[in-house]
């Protein structure tokens, strides 16, 4: 089986950035879910998730980022989304995700200096 997902870690100004690629789905969503806890483990951390590799993102992926920002919620911390890619912001304007989570092109529309990824 081809690995559908691939999750990087990385430490940028202050914020966890978790530079997600692939696809999103209920055969990955667990792994993602997974990064995300472990990034969020302590409480008070900045996380980001920087979705501009992913190609498909389905409600299991929705559940996790939901999830995310229940748990950043309830422990003091914050979580953000980098995002550019026009199919995936359309996606949470339908669910209405971008009314409960700050989602900006680059890392830096989170109030840091540097973008995410200078890809």
């Amino acid at each position: 089986m081809v690995d559908q997902i691939r999750i990087e870690r990385r430490d940028e100004h202050g914020w966890i950035v978790l530079l997600v690629e692939g696809q999103v789905d209920v055969a990955t969503a667990p792994r993602l879910r997974q990064a995300l806890t472990e990034a969020q483990y302590g409480g008070g951390q900045q996380v980001a998730l920087d979705l501009d590799g992913v190609e498909f993102l389905d409600s299991f992926g929705l559940g996790v980022i939901v999830g995310g920002l229940k748990r950043a919620g309830s422990h003091g911390g914050e979580l953000a989304i980098v995002c550019s890619r026009s199919r995936l912001l359309h996606l949470f304007e339908v669910t209405r995700l971008n009314e409960i989570v700050a989602i900006g092109a680059t890392l830096d529309d989170h109030g840091t200096t540097s973008p995410v990824d200078p890809r």
